[in-house]
């Protein structure tokens, strides 16, 4: 699999023949100015939640690519009131897409779409496939839930956890989480986007080498193959 990042929590990922794109929202991020939405390619779109961090570039994506949205409930009937094509999940569920299969797992956050209305509970995604597993973890406190995925998921390649802290966990429990998973390579996100959420990054690389775990800090626009 390859991962592209392009900010705060927007990847495209190529997983199964497939381009999976995940909670799109360049225009609101500063570090991604020098990039042009209208590049962004998916055949598919994850949403963890309605924040407008991760959904405020949705809508132009989704008509311009037709890309069918995967996320709650409430979010696919929001966007399905607006002419977008999506497949509807809720926590616990999974279900087999042309690409490989997708688990809706628990997320400890809040939701709301960017005009107020209720965006459902937030999740996250364990994906996998004849490429490997993935595990996106949304917008999350650590949380006993992830102990759950090693239990009903297959073993993950990576997990991509937030590491920004003061809205998700920071580095500090993102290394918790990586055992709870138990999944020792990290892709970090939701991070240096806006003052609330810097990071040290030598601070954060070393959190994890302490523990025999790799963090991988990802550069704007940089792609790393799993």
């Amino acid at each position: 699999m390859k991962l592209t990042w392009y900010g705060q929590s927007t990847f495209v990922i190529e997983f199964g023949g497939k381009k999976l794109l995940t909670d799109p929202a360049l225009s609101v991020n500063p570090l991604a100015k020098d990039l042009n939405i209208d590049d962004l390619e998916a055949d598919y779109i994850l949403v963890t939640h309605g924040h407008g961090d991760h959904v405020a570039d949705l809508e132009q994506v989704a008509k311009r690519t037709g890309a069918t949205i995967i996320s709650n409930y409430e979010i696919v009937s929001y966007y399905g009131a607006k002419g977008f094509q999506g497949h509807p999940m809720n926590h616990g569920g999974k279900w087999k897409f042309d690409f490989g299969t997708v688990k809706y797992v628990h997320a400890v956050h809040s939701s709301v779409l960017p005009d107020g209305t209720y965006g459902g509970n937030p999740g996250g995604f364990v994906v996998w496939g004849d490429e490997g597993c993935f595990y996106l973890a949304g917008d999350t406190a650590l949380t006993m839930d992830m102990k759950l995925i090693p239990m009903t998921c297959p073993s993950l390649d990576v997990a991509i956890l937030p590491i920004g802290d003061n809205f998700t966990m920071g580095y500090e429990d993102a290394v918790i989480a990586s055992d709870f998973v138990a999944c020792d390579k990290v892709l970090g996100c939701h991070f240096d986007s806006f003052p609330y959420i810097e990071v040290d990054h030598n601070a954060a690389r070393e959190a994890f080498s302490a523990k025999g775990k790799e963090l991988i800090i990802p550069t704007i626009g940089g792609t790393i193959e799993i």
